[in-house]
């Protein structure tokens, strides 16, 4: 117990908030969903019907808050805004990939915040995994874990088999426990971890408690809101009356969706909470969807938007959270946004400036479909702010170049020559390595060095068109080279034809 300003404050042990950050594909949501299912009373599990933003577990009799954000998008929201949310990273690291882009931006996150964090090494049951290897490139990025003689416990798991999900829990706990956790009872404050209407029950929000008690019929306010609460549910869904530090619980009784990582406080009357959102709204409005502009901007490749939504809360928490999607060759541009449905007007300017229309929380007519789709515009409307940043993040992948993989497939040492215009040539020769296919491309090498390029057209053995010739037998062919060359590059006898496809493989952001 300890005094303060003649108030008695009682400080309590409180459960570890965690968040699960790493590269795409790393296993972040499987680790979780592996938690979720096995250490969640079975039953319980299946009462998670729809994503509130963070859930509980427990491990040895202690409680361990998980925030269940798909990404770095929410964690980075709700960091803009200066609110600190978690006690304890997870940084998941695959065993058969390492460390990559989003990995190092995960641990640029958790430098930053100079939050205590767990190394996962997912994967670990695959047979290309390379746990030594991953424990090297983490240490290149300054990340040096206990067994290399730094402070950053590591633990070797795979959400596929379960392997080191128990022990990565007790690790989170032994950390939790090393920082202390404490939540006292003379305030109650709490973060926004998710907003959404919900078709029955209105605008609904998930408070992540801090410290203190939320109860019902308490005034709260966020932002220049102030609300009563009618009523609180867990995250199994289940109805209750109080939620305590580190308890995520969805709270009915707004009147506009409260904005992600906005701070939560409790008031001691209707007054004080109406006192408190008149301050805050006099702090005035943040700007949003200012975008930098420069020459390096212009050489990118841009999705151009129009984002719609029902309230202007709804389009600075569009803005925080769209900022967070970062790449070197492909950004967004926001040529339209405003308050309300989506009307013609949005798919006029949609047609003149090329962009894809984007809707939270506002319905779209099947009349408006219509003329979207007559005109050729992408028009989506999303109810959970994380599916509309995943879908513009699809449309901006879409325009990234593709990875192109050659494949070789052999190579032909040419023995004849036969007729030639400026635009292909027939040859002859022999298939030394592997094969050559018609349609493949080819290389066309002399003393080690590539002469011109060209196709395979046609391809014949003994006078006969066939689609391959394989190693060691003779063939006829022709090559395509697209265009004129010069008289210099034509094939000459003992030159190499180096056959090959390229596979064109698509990349996501």
């Amino acid at each position: 117990m300890a005094e303060t300003q003649g108030k008695k404050v009682n400080f309590q042990t409180r459960p570890p908030i965690v968040v699960v950050l790493g590269h795409v594909d790393h296993g972040k949501t499987k680790i979780l969903d592996y938690i979720r299912k096995t250490k969640i009373a079975e039953g319980e599990a299946g009462g998670i019907t729809q994503h509130i933003g963070a859930y509980q577990v427990e491990s040895n009799g202690k409680m361990i808050t998980f925030l269940d954000t798909p990404g770095h998008e929410a964690f980075s929201a709700i960091r803009s805004r200066g609110a600190n949310v978690a006690d304890v990273a997870v940084l998941v690291v695959a065993a058969d990939e390492g460390v990559k882009p989003q990995t190092k931006e995960a641990i640029k996150i958790i430098e930053d915040t100079k939050t205590p964090f767990i190394v996962a090494i997912n994967k670990v049951d695959k047979e290309n995994a390379n746990v030594q290897r991953v424990k090297q490139e983490l240490s290149e990025n300054n990340v040096f874990i206990e067994e290399w003689g730094g402070k950053v416990p590591a633990v070797e798991v795979s959400a596929k088999t379960g392997q080191g999900i128990d022990s990565l829990l007790e690790m989170i706990l032994l950390v939790a426990e090393l920082e202390e956790l404490k939540s006292d009872d003379t305030s109650t404050t709490g973060i926004i971890i998710d907003s959404h209407l919900d078709s029955r029950r209105g605008y609904v929000a998930t408070i992540l408690v801090k410290s203190g008690f939320f109860r019902v019929n308490d005034w709260v306010v966020a932002g220049a809101e102030a609300v009563r609460i009618k009523s609180m549910s867990d995250f199994l869904g289940r109805s209750i009356t109080e939620a305590g530090a580190s308890k995520p619980s969805v709270v009915l009784g707004w009147g506009t969706p409260p904005i992600l990582g906005s701070i939560v406080r409790k008031a001691e009357s209707r007054e004080e909470a109406l006192k408190l959102a008149k301050e805050n709204s006099t702090l005035g409005q943040p700007v949003i969807f200012v975008q930098e502009s420069g020459p390096e901007k212009s050489k990118n490749k841009s999705l151009n938007l129009i984002v719609k939504a029902d309230v202007s809360s709804s389009l600075e928490a569009i803005d925080q959270v769209l900022r967070t999607i970062k790449s070197e060759e492909v950004s967004y541009k926001i040529v339209d946004y405003g308050v309300g449905n989506i009307s013609e007007g949005d798919i006029k300017k949609a047609v003149a400036t090329k962009a894809v229309v984007v809707g939270f929380h506002v319905p779209v007519s099947s009349s408006l479909r219509q003329i979207a789709e007559r005109e050729g515009v992408v028009v989506e409307s999303f109810d959970i702010i994380y599916e509309l940043v995943e879908e513009v993040k699809r449309k901006m992948s879409d325009l990234l170049d593709p990875e192109i993989n050659r494949i070789s497939l052999g190579k032909l040492k040419v023995l004849a020559l036969f007729k030639k215009d400026p635009k292909n040539q027939v040859v002859g020769g022999k298939v030394v390595s592997g094969k050559i296919k018609r349609g493949a491309l080819i290389e066309v090498t002399r003393n080690s060095n590539v002469i011109t390029k060209g196709k395979l057209g046609q391809l014949q053995q003994q006078k006969a068109d066939v689609e391959e010739v394989a190693e060691g037998l003779e063939a006829g062919l022709r090559v395509d080279f697209g265009q004129p060359i010069a008289p210099n590059m034509f094939v000459k006898e003992g030159d190499i034809l180096e056959v090959y496809e390229e596979e064109k493989i698509k990349r996501s952001l």
